[in-house]
């Protein structure tokens, strides 16, 4: 029995698509990685109960947070984006977090910049305040633990293909290398918005663009660019045909980033049918119903769907690219000493 819903909710399912792929289907992804965060915390004596946890956020992670700080007897104040809705808003005066939000701004960026300018005004007026700092502090990796240990037991022996958003760095990243850690062979395919700086891409754009969570138009020093093997970038209308063919084939009604990954492992699976891939669903579709699911009929089948092969990022073209080539990464290099040691240890 769980003590507490954000235990409940915390850990991931494993539902097979089809044979050899698997979705790794969350309800709120980022509370594995805050109640991590927290307990480090607590038992690291770094906070105390009844301190006060800060952090800035558009949304899912403000959720995270507080249900974290509710379970573990911590107050929690959000700097939140103009896009924390009513529902949310109600959540989290009930559950004791506090939340102001920056001006209205078109520019993610501004309200990024805005959000983190406000969250150091506040540690100077209250230094007793801990930044959670969820786009730098590798504590947010410490939740993925448990998470690779399910999937490094349930799926079948043999190696794998993690898929996912790049994001804050810390979900794939992790996975990626728990799973490595326990001597697994995993390739880490991430997949990122067109206008991210996070692999170089900020010179390109996507018009209809409203998957930030898995990019940045900001550095996050969580993303370890040398765990990833390859790197997608997928435009907002692939990703939304991927939800939706997601939902019509297996049942799974989750949001973009789930449709992105859902794209990219079925094209990781062509290429290597030896490995079992698995994709991460880091959340429910309800927030995309009128963005994406809305006029679902007129969604392209994903069949006909496929990325182009690029040498660099100067090369990118929507509305999918792909490349080995991850700037900042292992390389080739680094695949085959991995392929190597495995090839070693059978």
């Amino acid at each position: 029995m769980h003590r507490h819903y954000a235990e409940a909710i915390a850990d991931p399912d494993l539902i097979q698509i089809e044979p050899g792929l698997v979705c790794l289907r969350f309800e709120i992804m980022k509370v594995r990685s805050a109640l991590g965060a927290v307990r480090h915390l607590l038992d690291a004596g770094l906070v105390r109960r009844g301190d006060t946890l800060v952090d800035s956020s558009s949304g899912i992670y403000a959720h995270a947070l507080a249900l974290a700080c509710h379970r573990h007897g911590m107050r929690c104040h959000i700097v939140g984006s103009t896009t924390v809705d009513r529902t949310l808003r109600v959540q989290l005066e009930i559950l004791g977090a506090t939340l102001e939000q920056v001006r209205p701004s078109a520019d993610l960026k501004l309200d990024q910049n805005l959000r983190v300018q406000r969250v150091g005004e506040l540690l100077l007026a209250h230094p007793d305040y801990h930044w959670m700092r969820q786009y730098h502090d590798g504590v947010h990796y410490v939740g993925y633990r448990s998470v690779a240990d399910t999937v490094g037991q349930e799926l079948p022996s043999g190696p794998l293909t993690v898929v996912g958003g790049v994001g804050t760095g810390a979900s794939t990243g992790a996975l990626a290398t728990y799973l490595r850690q326990a001597g697994r062979d995993v390739e880490l395919a991430g997949i990122q918005p067109f206008g991210s700086v996070t692999f170089g891409a900020e010179h390109t754009s996507d018009p209809d663009m409203i998957i930030a969570g898995i990019g940045s138009s900001i550095e996050f020093r969580n993303v370890r660019r040398d765990l990833y093997d390859r790197l997608h970038w997928m435009a907002f209308t692939y990703a939304r045909a991927g939800a939706v063919a997601l939902l019509r084939t297996s049942g799974v009604f989750a949001g973009l980033s789930a449709g992105a990954a859902y794209l990219v492992a079925r094209h990781e699976r062509h290429r290597d049918p030896d490995r079992t891939v698995v994709f991460l669903s880091p959340d429910t579709g309800h927030r995309y119903v009128d963005a994406a699911f809305e006029g679902h009929e007129r969604v392209p089948a994903v069949d006909g769907l496929a990325p182009e092969s690029v040498e660099s990022v100067h090369d990118l073209v929507l509305p999918w690219s792909t490349t080995d080539v991850v700037p900042g990464s292992r390389g080739a290099d680094a695949r085959d000493a991995r392929s190597q040691r495995a090839g070693t240890r059978s």
